[in-house]
This record gives C-alpha cells, sequence and structure tokens, in this order.
C-alpha cells in the first residue's frame, strides 16, 4: 500500500495542487487561499481511481460498512473506485450517491443507490476545508436512516474540517494532509 500512496502523491503534486504567491483560489466556503487542489485531475483518471479506490477501500475496510458515497460530484469517483476494487477483493462496498437537493420528480430522493434504511456508511470527499460538504452529505445519510461511522477524504485542508466533523460526533480520516504537500 506505501507504493500506491506514493504514486497517488506523486500525481495530486503533478496534476491538482496549485500554488500561488497571493490568495488567488476561491473556495467553496468562500475564503481565497495561496493554494488549491483541484483532485478531479486524478480521480477522475483511470490511474488516480485504481489508487484512490485501493487506498480508500483499505482505510474503510475495518470499519465494516456495507456502503461509501458523499455529495456529488466530489465523492462520487471515490465511491465508484473504491466499490470496484472492494468487488474484486472479494468484500463488496456499495456505492452511492447524495444529491445538492432533493430530487424534484419522481420520488424525490437525495440519495441514489442501493440502500437500506439502517446500513452502515462511510461519507467520502475529495479535499475537506471547513467540511461544508461532508456535513451536508451526512447530514443526508442521517436523515435517510443511515448510519454514518466515518468521513473520510484523499486530503485534508486543516482549516477546520477536522473539528466540524468532530462536533457531529464523527472522526475524520485522511489519506493526506495538505502539509504533506507544503513542506
Amino acid at each position: 500500500m506505501q507504493q500506491l500512496r506514493q504514486r497517488l502523491y506523486e500525481l495530486i503534486k503533478e496534476r491538482s495542487l496549485k500554488i500561488a504567491d497571493e490568495p488567488i483560489f476561491k473556495l467553496s466556503s468562500g475564503k481565497l487561499s495561496r493554494y488549491y487542489l483541484d483532485l478531479k485531475k486524478v480521480t477522475l483518471d483511470p490511474e488516480g481511481g485504481y489508487l484512490v479506490g485501493n487506498l480508500i477501500y483499505e482505510l474503510i475496510k475495518p470499519f465494516g460498512v456495507s456502503a461509501v458515497g458523499g455529495l456529488t460530484l466530489g465523492a462520487d469517483p471515490i465511491a465508484y473506485a473504491t466499490a470496484l476494487i472492494s468487488y474484486q477483493k472479494g468484500e463488496p462496498i456499495k456505492p452511492f450517491v447524495v444529491r445538492k437537493e432533493p430530487k424534484k420528480h419522481g420520488t424525490g430522493r437525495q440519495i441514489e443507490g442501493n440502500l437500506q434504511e439502517g446500513e452502515r456508511v462511510v461519507v467520502v470527499e475529495d479535499v475537506v476545508t471547513t467540511a461544508g460538504s461532508s456535513l451536508k452529505a451526512v447530514k443526508a445519510c442521517r436523515e435517510a436512516g443511515l448510519e454514518v461511522v466515518a468521513v473520510c477524504c484523499i486530503v485534508d485542508r486543516n482549516e477546520g474540517g477536522r473539528e466540524n466533523i468532530e462536533k457531529e460526533g464523527l472522526k475524520l480520516y485522511s489519506l493526506f494532509t495538505i502539509d504533506d504537500f507544503l513542506k
């Protein structure tokens, strides 16, 4: 796993990390930052998906969950890659998608996937800053009767997200923190 983690680190550094002298990147939280991580350049890549799927699968396997997902779009490729790897390893974990808003037609669902009330799930995210997206997904999962056991991400920006998640009684697990890339 260490080789996979190292290769993922290299891909993120090459393709996803942007650094400026001044804070010019507007984050989803509205805050300006000197650095930006566009992890879709990695998660929507065949090699990146393979690496992320394997590493997230190994991270969440001990939690005994039946499903993995989060707020669309950042979580989607992570959930799909993890589900595929879990199936290949003979221990299937289903993917799910949390819409930003409930559907306005049909069943009006906010969560798409093959889930039943009471299932244990992990919410995933590509980058956590303040954890707004992750917490929106956690809230939707809880309202749907799912038991959220943890939040996992690829990179934690160390800007309050971990603390905000802990206020909800959960732990944040990350493959990397921003400090791994800024040292």
